[in-house]
């Protein structure tokens, strides 16, 4: 008769069962146990705990879902930017991707390339120090993402402790999805329960994985696939994804299928294929593929833009499409003035939602499609793009002209078209309008981020007058709000808070947050990189201009916004109300080869073009400037330079030509 197990070694014995089971089911898609089974022993392992508490360990399979219901999703930086993809939708895209990959590689290194199905999911992050798991995140804007960490210890499918050989600290992304089956079972029980069902896969995962309660989320059955890291210290670097993906695999985290191609042709071939063969097949939703140079060196040799790897496109699949009828055509006001049609058609499914209305973006473009109300068109949505009216595909019998409005929709103001640009427009400053979109758009989250100022909320604060422009949000009173019909005493007290948090924001969110005319989320953190708040005060649109990827129209329309009473009251009263407005620090992985050095480009490149040069400067951790000081690390200096380069040998900047900055780089 075989001795009775100590309580110590019984826990031990079903937390290693429990957790291979979870690793059969989730990763190898193998189970070798029923549910009712896999319960049993989950309950004994409970039952054991509960009556010898000294015996539970932290990585413990009953300790996913602790803490019960409040998490509040707190703000989280990224060990590493989280950068979203290009996007390739034809053929001709993903050669001439695959051309410039070949052009910024060494004469005679040719890339071999991965492919992975493009999971319809929500970016995550994970990090796990010595082995154990630490932190989830959001994806947010890439650089801070929202904590989700008791949510995602209660997913079965995400280790708690990774296997042998972890990195002593290790940052993995990947997508939390559903599949198909699962989403239809939870769909099952949300109109049991008399709850309206969700759209689709992606939008039950976001939502499950943002319950406050993480036993709700424990319950919903999301998967975690691995697809990149952010931060890989204290062990081995993979040198490819291939091998990145297979240790993943070997460290208990899924990964997805990967297709080896040797070239461009191969990825070209594949892309038909997976869509004929492979995706009909799949329990999840794919919404093309990611096509990603396998070798790490060739992928740290090309690095990123300011916004995505240069090394990695998404080859995506035609939009979804459907027909419907204009049923009428109502007129937007945004926040610059410019009035936008939006064609309100018959309600119709599509992409994964029900759409009822479908930008028509300017009066040329419905010129260009010969639109009228009546007329029945074929709808397009691609991913999460805004429904577009493609084309007319039947003219309806009784049909009327669109015309633009003469008189402002919410104003009735005069409406005006600016020479050289299609937008109609209604300059009245004082548009209630503009002014709820400014608001809206300075509270949004690449901005300001005040989430609780939404839509409903700004436009009770601009009816009552209590904000008239965006540094009165800085001024509201607790008694303003709950004399609103949205506001109760907590929820009061949260918007202030996150108001006075709003303060710390950097100058790139608060000059992109200002709305001003052309000034977009790159255009921002380039002029808040180069410059402070005081100079930019005193610049002229020259000066503007001559910063990099600044044109005249851009850097005219800064130099108007800063030289006027109005935008310097503005700046004025933000600083007043307690604005940082602190220069941008450039997030980038610790030991970048640039780091703390800064660049001057001058004359003409052979090798690429200088905006080209700046940003490999940015993706290795330096500054690219257009104007030399004495702080100036280098001054790169190509064919014709000019007066930047006599600078440079006045002030005894080192200066390096063409070849000896390709040396600098890795």
């Amino acid at each position: 008769m075989p001795a009775k197990k100590t309580p110590k070694a019984e826990i031990a014995e079903l937390s290693a069962a429990i957790g291979e089971h979870d690793r059969r089911y989730y990763l190898l898609d193998e189970p070798i146990i029923s549910d009712t089974e896999y319960d049993r022993l989950m309950k004994r392992l409970k039952d054991l705990e509960a009556a010898h508490p000294e015996l539970i360990k932290a990585e413990s399979p009953t300790r996913r879902v602790a803490g019960g219901v409040g998490s509040d999703f707190a703000p989280v930086k990224h060990g590493a930017p989280m950068l979203s993809l290009e996007n390739a939708y034809e053929e001709d895209d993903i050669r001439a991707w695959d051309e410039r990959v070949r052009k910024n590689l060494p004469p005679g290194q040719s890339p071999s390339y991965l492919v992975e199905p493009k999971i319809d999911g929500l970016s995550c992050a994970l990090t796990y120090v010595d082995g154990s798991l630490t932190r989830a995140a959001t994806r947010g804007d890439g650089d801070t993402g929202e904590d989700v960490s008791a949510n995602a210890r209660a997913i079965r499918a995400i280790p708690l402790r990774l296997g042998e050989n972890a990195p002593q600290r290790l940052e993995v992304r990947g997508e939390i999805y559903l599949t198909f089956s699962d989403f239809e079972a939870i769909n099952t029980q949300e109109r049991r329960a008399g709850r309206e069902p969700f759209v689709n896969p992606r939008n039950c995962a976001a939502g499950s994985l943002r319950q406050k309660n993480p036993a709700v989320t424990a319950q919903r059955r999301l998967r975690f696939t691995a697809h990149s890291y952010g931060v890989w210290d204290g062990a081995d670097e993979p040198r490819s994804h291939a091998e990145f993906l297979e240790r993943c695999r070997a460290l208990g985290l899924a990964s997805s299928p990967a297709k080896r191609c040797v070239d461009v042709n191969a990825v070209v071939s594949w892309y038909a294929d997976f869509k004929e063969r492979e995706m009909p097949r799949l329990p999840y939703a794919v919404d093309g593929l990611v096509v990603k140079v396998d070798d790490f060196s060739q992928q740290k040799r090309l690095g990123f833009t300011a916004k995505s790897p240069r090394w990695a496109v998404a080859f995506k699949y035609p939009a979804q499409q459907a027909t419907s009828t204009v049923l009428s055509v109502a007129f937007s006001v945004g926040r610059t003035g410019t009035i936008t049609p939006v064609a309100k058609v018959e309600p119709v499914f599509c992409a994964g939602v029900t759409i009822s209305s479908v930008t028509l973006h300017n009066f040329e473009e419905i010129a260009r499609l010969g639109l009228r109300v009546g007329d029945r068109v074929l709808i397009e949505r691609a991913g999460e793009v805004i429904p577009k009216v493609v084309k007319v595909v039947e003219r309806g019998k009784a049909g009327s002209d669109i015309a633009p409005p003469t008189r402002c929709p919410d104003c009735s103001a005069a409406v005006s078209k600016d020479e050289g640009f299609v937008a109609f427009r209604c300059d009245n400053i004082s548009c209630p309008a503009q002014l709820r979109r400014t608001v809206e758009h300075f509270a949004s989250r690449p901005a300001m981020d005040i989430s609780g100022l939404g839509e409903a909320a700004v436009d009770q604060l601009v009816a009552k007058k209590i904000v008239a422009n965006v540094a009165d949000i800085y001024a509201m009173t607790k008694h303003q709000l709950l004399d609103l019909d949205l506001f109760a005493d907590k929820k009061a007290d949260n918007l202030l808070e996150q108001i006075n948090e709003s303060k710390s924001k950097t100058l790139d969110r608060v000059l992109f947050g200002l709305g001003i005319r052309h000034v977009g989320e790159k255009t921002a953190e380039v002029i808040a990189g180069l410059f402070s708040i005081d100079e930019m005060l005193r610049m002229s649109a020259e000066e503007f201009q001559a910063a990099p990827d600044i044109g005249p129209v851009v850097a005219k329309s800064l130099h108007d916004f800063f030289s006027s009473p109005s935008g310097r009251d503005l700046i004025d009263r933000l600083r007043k109300s307690g604005l940082a407005m602190a220069k941008p620090k450039r997030l980038v992985a610790a030991g970048a080869p640039l780091a703390g050095l800064s660049f001057v480009f001058t004359g003409e490149l052979k090798s690429c073009t200088r905006q080209e040069a700046e940003e490999k400067v940015k993706a290795l951790g330096g500054k690219a400037s257009g104007t030399v000081s004495s702080k100036t690390s280098y001054v790169v200096a190509g064919h014709a330079a000019g007066s930047k380069l006599k600078k440079a040998l006045s002030l005894g900047v080192k200066v390096l030509n063409e070849d000896q900055f390709q040396e600098l780089l890795p």
